[in-house]
């Protein structure tokens, strides 16, 4: 709609990272937009130094959070620093890292002109720094462009609003600067022993350790603590799963987060679940630990 020429690449079921580098170079890509998951396999799979990166201007993420370590992988392999924003099917970018504006890694940016966006409680309050909270964007008086009026057919359509607000489902926390840190969906906080874990935060410093190429993390129902994290790792070439890295990711985690962050129960396994877009289905992972405890306790 700008006169911008766009550039699609039928990729098929399943994204592969080695095609990605040449057909940017050959065709002269000047902004490469991919969800965090395409980043981490590019930077995992690929000797990403052998292409010529010059012409790329700008590169952005969005769909899920992005981790610190891919932003620094992707910058010491291209020279550009990839510009994280958040924004959902019922909007356009809420918030956003702008070109010419300090990052901080691990930060989803700051609201796009035009929004108010603010970290509210349960009664539309805005909370303080620091504080964790729903997302919100404030849609009266006058609703900003790019925001829905609500769910067709649904039996609320406007389930979402409360007041004056839009309510994303979305929990994060804003700093002193104005930047907000992404905490989770608000269906994906684990609750564990009193405790509220975002799992981003656990997935985050599982991909800092030099054996994990990619992770997701949920929280796994137990009697005793109400839910557990668990973590599902996709090992690095090189790297074998064994109850001793078991035992060295969960320290990792315990020294970079907190001891009650630490994932109980790690899986290794090959892939993760995605959707076509390369977004992790935390969704069927969970799923799929419900049906393991159903056929525990049945013991079918």
């Amino acid at each position: 709609i700008i006169g911008a020429a766009v550039m699609q690449w039928k990729m098929g079921a399943k994204f592969e990272p080695r095609i990605m580098p040449a057909i940017i170079e050959r065709f002269g890509v000047t902004v490469f937009c991919a969800p965090p998951t395409a980043y981490r396999m590019l930077i995992g799979h690929v000797d990403l130094t052998r292409y010529d990166w010059s012409g790329l201007r700008n590169s952005l993420s969005a769909g899920e959070p992005l981790n610190p370590e891919v932003l620094r992988g992707w910058r010491d392999a291209t020279g550009t620093d990839i510009l994280d924003y958040y924004g959902q099917t019922e909007t356009v970018p809420l918030v956003a890292n702008f070109p010419g504006q300090p990052i901080k890694e691990g930060s989803m940016g700051r609201p796009a002109p035009g929004h108010v966006v603010e970290v509210l409680d349960d009664d539309c309050n805005v909370l303080p720094t620091n504080e964790e909270g729903h997302i919100a964007v404030k849609v009266r008086p006058a609703s900003p462009p790019g925001v829905f009026d609500g769910y067709w057919r649904a039996e609320d359509p406007r389930s979402s609003f409360h007041g004056d607000w839009y309510f994303t489902g979305d929990r994060a926390y804003r700093d002193e600067d104005g930047y907000f840190w992404f905490v989770g969906r608000s269906d994906d906080l684990i609750k564990s022993s009193g405790y509220r874990i975002g799992p981003f935060e656990v997935e985050s410093a599982l991909q800092e350790h030099p054996a994990v190429l990619e992770n997701a993390v949920i929280g796994k129902p137990d009697e005793l603590r109400g839910q557990i994290v668990k973590a599902f790792v996709v090992l690095r070439p090189g790297f074998t799963a064994s109850p001793a890295l078991v035992k060295e990711l969960q320290e990792h985690v315990t020294r970079v987060t907190a001891p009650y962050k630490y994932p109980r129960e790690i899986d290794f396994v090959t892939e993760l679940p995605k959707t076509i877009s390369g977004k992790v289905r935390r969704m069927d992972l969970r799923k799929q630990e419900m049906e393991k405890i159903r056929q525990g306790k049945t013991g079918s």
